[in-house]
């Protein structure tokens, strides 16, 4: 399992608290926790999560990580997710900007597998992986994106009550039978040395894709920008814990209720850039062809949150799999055109001076 023995987070950085909320009290039904876990999705859109009961299928994942990582390079490359616009698959460090200059390029690789993929195997709806990949899709993939959607449906029928939508309205925006960009990621970011840790991020300035995000990483790392503030915190990792977050879909089905907020990852701080970090994610994204665009018909409460906001776009135009693929592919250096590509790349909260 990779990071197993590592050195603690330093106290002597910049954080940013965020509320823990506990899965089994939310799932429960609590209306204390219910409230705190609409606090922080409506104020940073980030939450710790604990008692999530993942520990096991996390540690696998990581394992298969471990392993898909260790295959060569030429290996790993035959599944690379290429510059089309499509997410699942490899990506190798070096593909991506991590700002709008396209000067620097992103030190991460990872492997991203489809949630459709996963759950249909051994029959293929996407695409192909690689040995490491198959080999533990069943025992290990498939297990680990059924906790990541039994935990995003606990979480979306909550916020579908909160703003007042008809029974089951998000849950079958985020139909589990409808092909969607929803997929678990496992991601790799190589060491560097401690003087280097504060030179550039490792991934750029960005919200989320999709509508909730499930991370579980053992190093420092990520960062967020706090709305109203103008400098980077980290935010602290927590053993056992998941880092969950809103992103765009959710934000723009709200009305701006719910909030997509800016992050990025940079170095661990500390004696921890000297570790390789590993990261886990699994992204719930809305199905293909559903619009993305405030459900002001659905809600009288994300109506009137609209109309508050006159200088916001609610209306995209835009499917969950159009919103996706341009995101991805204007990340890309290979489709990199000048400084509009990055903020083709950008979500909802892009902010050009946010690096």
């Amino acid at each position: 399992m990779p990071g197993s023995t590592l050195p603690p987070f330093p106290n002597d950085v910049r954080t940013h608290p965020l509320l823990i909320i506990d899965y089994e009290l939310i799932k429960a039904g609590d209306a204390e926790e219910v409230n705190r876990l609409w606090e922080a999705a409506t104020t940073i859109g980030f939450w710790y999560l604990k008692n999530h009961g993942a520990d096991q299928e996390v540690s696998d994942m990581f394992d298969m990580g471990a392993e898909t990582m260790a295959l060569p390079l030429e290996e790993r490359m035959k599944f690379e997710q290429g510059d089309s616009g499509r997410s699942f698959g490899y990506k190798k460090a070096g593909a991506n900007a991590i700002d709008a200059t396209g000067a620097i390029l992103d030190a991460v690789e990872f492997i991203n597998v489809s949630k459709d993929d996963a759950l249909a195997y051994p029959q293929v709806i996407h695409r192909t992986y690689p040995s490491t990949v198959n080999a533990r899709m069943e025992n290990t993939i498939a297990p680990f994106v059924h906790k990541g959607l039994e935990v995003t449906y606990v979480v979306l029928n909550i916020f579908n009550d909160r703003l007042g939508l008809p029974k089951g309205t998000l849950e079958r925006l985020h139909d589990m039978e409808e092909y969607s960009g929803s997929e678990a990621r496992c991601i790799r970011s190589p060491p560097v040395l401690v003087e280097e840790t504060t030179k550039s991020a490792v991934l750029g300035a960005h919200t989320d894709f999709g509508s909730l995000s499930f991370l579980h990483n053992r190093l420092g790392g990520l960062q967020v920008l706090p709305p109203g503030h103008d400098e980077w915190s980290y935010i602290r990792p927590i053993p056992g814990h998941a880092v969950c977050n809103v992103g765009d879909a959710l934000s723009l089905f709200s009305g701006g209720i719910l909030q997509s907020n800016i992050h990025r990852v940079v170095p661990p701080p500390g004696v921890q850039a000297e570790y390789e970090r590993w990261s886990l994610v699994f992204f719930t994204r809305p199905g293909n062809m559903k619009v993305l665009r405030a459900l002001v018909e659905s809600s009288h409460i994300i109506a009137e949150a609209v109309k508050k906001q006159p200088d916001r776009n609610f209306e995209t135009d835009s499917t969950a799999a159009e919103w996706f693929a341009r995101r991805i592919k204007y990340q890309r250096i290979n489709n990199r055109t000048g400084p509009e590509s990055w903020a083709a790349s950008r979500g909802t909260e892009h902010t050009p001076t946010a690096a």
